[in-house]
């Protein structure tokens, strides 16, 4: 516990990332905590502009997490609906439709979330590398939460492979988290360490390093002195920014 009337240390940490159009680092949340507009901007529909919405959506959670009221909006000149729907199965929470909403709420912050090479709008933009087209494509019914999990654990600077080796890490590595989380919550709860906290919040403030948020959670299932409860309670507050349903086998079977 931080010493009385001290913060924690993760208290001053506030969520950072490289804006593409100038190459310097920024604020993501306004430093009067209004609203941020974060607008993703896509040509169609491929397995790029689904990473995209991917990245998008974990900034919004991120914000969210940090207290930043956010609104999500998607920007797309066509296959909208197959955008939707291919999201959704990701596990990407719905965007509002540009067509359908007004030039804005009076938002303190404005973030684009783009393809590389994409869009050039005006303000601050996030860029997402594509998904590398010579790689092979994911086999059709893969699961979801593999395919969210495996492009998570690329950096979105790089473009990504989805080849056999790294769909079957994210496989096996899903299925064993699933299964440690359900049997953690068997025990007694405990409070998430700081030492834990600290390491995830550093690692999405920064740039929103996702990559560094995986590796913290596999310290934290090998590390030897972690009450099982914290390492429950460690794992669930990650997946609010994840969105990779780590808790989604607690109460089967043993």
């Amino acid at each position: 516990m931080p010493a009385a009337g001290r913060p924690p240390a993760y208290a001053h940490l506030v969520l950072r990332i490289t804006d593409a159009r100038t190459g310097q680092s920024v604020d993501a949340a306004p430093a009067r905590r209004g609203l941020t507009r974060v607008e993703v901007h896509v040509s169609g529909f491929d397995p790029g502009a689904l990473r995209v919405l991917l990245v998008a959506d974990t900034l919004v959670r991120a914000l969210e997490l940090g207290g930043t009221p956010v609104w999500a909006v998607l920007t797309s000149g066509r296959q909208r609906r197959e955008l939707q729907a291919g999201a959704t199965a990701l596990g990407v929470r719905p965007f509002e439709d540009s067509r359908d909403v007004g030039s804005g709420l009076g938002e303190a912050q404005v973030i684009h979330v783009v393809e590389e090479g994409g869009a050039t709008p005006d303000g601050v933009r996030l860029a997402v590398a594509p998904v590398d087209p010579g790689a092979p494509s994911a086999p059709q019914g893969t699961d979801p939460a593999v395919l969210r999990l495996a492009l998570l654990a690329q950096p979105r600077t790089a473009p990504a492979r989805l080849d056999t080796a790294a769909l079957s890490e994210a496989h096996a590595t899903l299925a064993r988290w699933r299964a440690a989380v359900a049997a953690w919550a068997r025990q007694p709860s405990r409070p998430i360490p700081d030492e834990a906290r600290v390491r995830l919040r550093t690692a999405w403030e920064d740039d929103l390093d996702l990559p560094a948020v995986l590796t913290t959670l596999s310290w934290v299932e090998t590390s030897a002195d972690l009450p099982e409860g914290a390492r429950f309670e460690t794992y669930a507050y990650a997946d609010r920014i994840l969105g990779l349903d780590l808790t989604r086998d607690l109460g089967a079977s043993a």
